[in-house]
């Protein structure tokens, strides 16, 4: 199978092949002709399995068939971050370079006069984190009346970072005819439940099982105590000379806090998260990208949107509160089929952390010891119990303690009210909570 068999043009082939790409990935053998056709789609891949291109190249065609004078936007792609906006407008400007297309991302955390200037000299696709884009439709910067195709990326994590409100007041907008489409890593029940207010009988595709790693992951786990964390992760970049690490932290105090002792025992760091303006952000992963930083620290706004080509390891400093969200954080390597390695540095108190993440996985990790770093206390080798359903889907230790998801069954309908998560920042518990991924748009 080939990328023109699927029905794309000569233009898009032709930028394919610029990009090394010969053979459609399953989900973009399964989503291009689906979009194509004009249907509205719902599709689940794993991450690094070319998601973006799946919806990307088919709109792009699309927009080429029919033609139309206009200020635009034409297609309007929501994303839950800055670095998946930018990766996602990045593809589109590769994909489109053999093409008329007229293409902008806007996201918080910069100035918005640029973007404001960008948008009236008119677009066709216009990438957008969903707190920008509102910004920008209050200062009369944007109209979507002219919207056709409207995608949802990583739709699962925008509901989990609060932007429901924001995204029901974008569909209050827009036409209501237009071609909806659904791209995610995973589809938690509550998202299934939210796209049948969305979606108008779509086509439903899913490549892999959710909540899955890839196969060339291969994954590991070091037992050791807390206070033995960072001596251990610098052990191991030595010892194995490792050049490009990605490292998770839960907290940004900690991502900082890592970064500095790194420095200070000899290691090139940089820390990236929501507290850091965009340019620090960009710098840090430019920096990583080329080599000039070894380790790169990061708390789960990069879990999704970062996509570096061939990053050969990614560690679990400290395993994350929500299983699903570990899947989101390896998924950074082992991408587009090359190989990669997973380890995550697990002391006793995250345990159950880690009994969840490996029921979701339906298998055990491997445990492995390193000489001189064994833990005063041994994780389990089994996971007990059954995980709890009301287990609040918290972030970074802040709030969420309800148990519920940020939202309600109606909120992607398009009815105005409802106690769904919004654009709180208050940084308290229950419905009101904060999430520092929030920030990050």
């Amino acid at each position: 199978m080939s990328f023109s068999s699927l029905g794309l043009s000569e233009q898009l082939v032709r930028a394919t092949t610029d990009q090394g790409y010969e053979t459609p990935s399953p989900i973009q053998a399964k989503a291009i002709p689906a979009v194509l056709s004009g249907r509205d789609v719902m599709a689940a891949a794993q991450t690094g399995t070319g998601k973006t291109a799946g919806f990307t190249l088919p709109l792009l065609q699309r927009l080429a068939e029919n033609p139309r004078t206009g200020k635009g936007p034409r297609v309007l792609i929501l994303a839950p971050t800055r670095e998946l906006a930018a990766q996602v407008h990045d593809s589109v400007a590769l994909y489109s370079k053999y093409m008329p297309t007229k293409s902008a991302v806007v996201f918080g955390g910069v100035k918005i006069n640029p973007q404001m200037m960008k948008l009236r000299k008119g677009l066709d696709v216009l990438v957008a984190t969903p707190g920008r884009l509102m910004d920008l439709y209050q200062q009369n910067a944007v109209r979507f009346n002219e919207v056709e195709i409207l995608v949802l990326d990583e739709a699962d994590r925008m509901l989990d970072m609060g932007f429901i409100r924001d995204i029901r007041k974008i569909l209050a907008l827009l036409p209501a005819k237009r071609q909806n489409l659904l791209f995610s890593a995973t589809f938690s029940k509550e998202i299934r439940t939210l796209a049948e207010g969305l979606l108008d009988n779509p086509v439903q595709v899913e490549v892999a099982a959710r909540n899955t790693a890839a196969e060339s992951i291969v994954q590991s786990v070091y037992p050791v105590d807390q206070s033995q964390k960072t001596a251990l992760l610098s052990k191991l970049v030595r010892d194995n000379a490792w050049e490009q690490v990605l490292v998770f932290t839960r907290t940004k105090h900690g991502a900082n806090r890592l970064t500095q002792k790194l420095e200070r025992d000899g290691i090139t760091a940089a820390a990236i998260h929501g507290n850091k303006s965009q340019g620090a952000r960009t710098r840090a992963l430019a920096d990583f990208k080329q080599g000039e930083v070894r380790v790169l620290v990061a708390t789960d706004i990069a879990a999704r949107g970062l996509d570096i080509k061939q990053l050969p390891q990614v560690v679990n400093f400290e395993l994350p509160n929500v299983p699903e969200d570990y899947v989101h954080r390896i998924g950074r390597t082992g991408r587009a089929g090359e190989s990669g390695h997973a380890l995550s540095l697990v002391s006793a108190d995250e345990g159950s952390m880690l009994a969840g993440i490996e029921r979701l996985l339906k298998k055990q990790l491997p445990r492995k010891s390193v000489e001189g770093f064994e833990p005063t206390n041994n994780l389990p080798l089994k996971p007990k119990g059954k995980p709890d359903p009301s287990r609040a889907r918290n972030r970074n230790g802040n709030g969420g303690g309800n148990g519920k998801p940020a939202g309600n069954g109606r909120s992607f309908g398009g009815k105005p009210g409802g106690r769904s998560g919004g654009r709180s920042q208050s940084g308290n518990g229950g419905q009101a909570r904060r999430s520092p991924q929030r920030e990050s748009a």
